[in-house]
């Protein structure tokens, strides 16, 4: 085992904060012990918003570009939380520096990208990971023990919503997540998360039908300085076009069962809201990521007159609580938050050396990244083609 580990985040946004507040708490958070952290630097093209988050987050220096990360000596763990757009790039050009690499979700802003960074991957000498922080999140792990242990039982129907309204203003300023190709919005941004919890749940989507994409406001304003995250900043009076969708939706066919799904960044009133309901064969459940302390459940004990969900608080005999427990943005709380520590707690531990069966669940390869971008290609080419089935 390394006597240390120096770590990195490029981006100093919203996500890239979360990434660099859970390397403060990763080593804290289980036994065995890891190797001693080192917060070595926050990269950001904005000076100033990569200054502040490394003074905020006890990081010693920060850094405005890749390559100053790619060359540094003293960085052996990097997070990529910056546009889709250019994650190839980056993250090709740290594994070839041998920097171990956790990449934001969706892998890339498009499929030839994505699995040239897998393939990329899996030649290189250090390890490449995605971060499906919900996976992360203490209620939807227990949902999904419930069903694998036969509890809940084989899954007959998922119902998932992801609705966000930092979109839902005309005025919010253009940016990067307005642009980009048909299934580049809100289907990549949240619909990603969605895709990949219910297949950790139900197993393999085999087939996409009903896709649907919605370009609702066609135009924004140019912000009249840099914006970080989803700020709604001062903006001027010059307008560029939305490329990308501000809602989808579709449905899926499961290996057993069948799914419906519906995103939105301009769904009003929903800052965060992850909502899914799972219908099994021996009861349900449910999952709120506004109240991501519990769940409901229902199982059905025969009776008929007082079946219906009751409120499971989770607790120390829930995952991931037992023995551990930083994203300040609305109705993002307990789950959410703790599941970026959780996430980089996960990748150090592989990175240090320690064995699967004495560590948490490791995080996604490169490989599920494809996977998961290849769910939202299928979903926008079943919109492109009014709504025909695609399979998988």
């Amino acid at each position: 085992m390394a006597a240390s580990l120096g770590v990195a985040v490029i981006g100093a946004g919203m996500a890239g904060k979360a990434h660099a507040a859970a390397y403060r708490t990763a080593s804290t958070l289980y036994s065995p012990v890891l190797p001693a952290v080192k917060l070595v630097s926050i990269g950001d093209v904005n000076a100033e918003f990569g200054s502040l988050a490394a003074r905020r987050f006890g990081y010693e220096r920060n850094d405005t570009s890749w390559q100053a990360i790619a060359e540094a000596d003293d960085v052996d763990v990097v997070s990529v939380v910056i546009a889709n757009s250019l994650h190839r790039e980056v993250v090709e050009g740290l594994l070839a520096a041998g920097k171990h690499v956790l990449c934001e979700k969706p892998l890339s802003d498009s499929l030839e990208d994505a699995r040239a960074m897998a393939d990329a991957a899996r030649a290189a000498s250090s390890i490449a990971r995605i971060g499906f922080t919900f996976r992360r999140t203490p209620g939807i792990a227990y949902i999904r023990d419930l069903i694998r242990t036969g509890v809940l039982g084989n899954v007959l129907h998922f119902s998932g919503r992801y609705w966000t309204d930092y979109g839902f203003s005309p005025s919010a300023p253009m940016s990067w997540r307005y642009k980009g190709g048909p299934g580049s919005g809100a289907l990549a941004d949240v619909g990603s998360h969605l895709a990949y919890v219910s297949e950790f749940l139900c197993g393999d989507i085999k087939s996409i039908t009903g896709g649907r994409l919605s370009t609702v406001i066609g135009k924004r304003p140019l912000p009249l300085g840099a914006v970080m995250g989803h700020d709604h900043a001062a903006v001027s009076d010059t307008y560029e076009a939305v490329e990308n969708d501000d809602y989808a939706a579709f449905s899926a066919e499961f290996e057993n069962g069948a799914g419906s799904f519906e995103v939105s960044r301009v769904a009003a009133g929903h800052a965060n809201s992850l909502n899914f309901e799972v219908f099994c064969e021996n009861g349900a459940a449910k999952f709120d990521q506004r109240r991501p302390s519990e769940i409901q459940l229902f199982l059905n004990d025969g009776s008929g007159n007082e079946n219906g969900y009751r409120q499971v608080i989770l607790g120390p005999g829930h995952p991931y609580i037992a023995g551990g427990l930083a994203m300040d943005a609305p109705e993002v709380g307990f789950g959410q938050n703790d599941a970026f520590g959780y996430q980089a707690r996960a990748f150090l531990e592989e990175v240090a050396g320690l064995s699967e069966d004495n560590s948490l669940p490791r995080c996604a390869t490169f490989d599920e990244g494809v996977r998961n971008m290849e769910l939202l290609g299928a979903v926008t080419e079943s919109a492109l083609n009014n709504g025909k089935k695609v399979t998988l």
